[in-house]
């Protein structure tokens, strides 16, 4: 607390808002972005003023994979299988392993995991489009 209060004395004006979990990325952003500034002591930090926008972003348009498989089938059949595609690199290989890694298959359904810790539904281009 002791060093909340000196860092506060250091600027012009200062005001806290309670950050809910869901939304900590941007508190984990700004704070990576901190962390790489040294700050000299006899200076004022200039007000860095932040708009949050409460509507949800959605994706409007998903295209279709030239093969006619959804955009996520790799990373699927690597889930549900352990398989890659054929003819695959070995860099291909392990870009789909990484990729896996954000990602979880229950039964059937692909989910994309969120820094938030919740699960996006991917879909095809015909569900995207409905």
């Amino acid at each position: 607390m002791n060093l909340v209060q000196i860092l506060c004395g250091r600027f012009k004006s200062i005001d806290f808002s309670h950050t809910p979990r869901a939304q900590n990325e941007f508190a984990d952003a700004l704070a990576t972005i901190t962390s790489m500034i040294q700050h000299p002591k006899s200076t004022h930090i200039n007000p860095l003023e932040i708009t949050l926008i409460e509507e949800q972003a959605h994706c409007a348009h998903v295209e279709a994979e030239l093969d006619g498989q959804p955009w996520y089938a790799d990373i699927k059949a690597y889930l549900e299988k352990g398989e890659y595609p054929p003819e695959s690199s070995a860099n291909q290989k392990k870009a789909i392993r990484r990729l896996a890694n954000g990602f979880f298959l229950n039964k059937e359904v692909l989910y994309k995991r969120t820094p938030d810790l919740g699960f996006l539904r991917c879909v095809d281009t015909e569900e995207a489009t409905k």
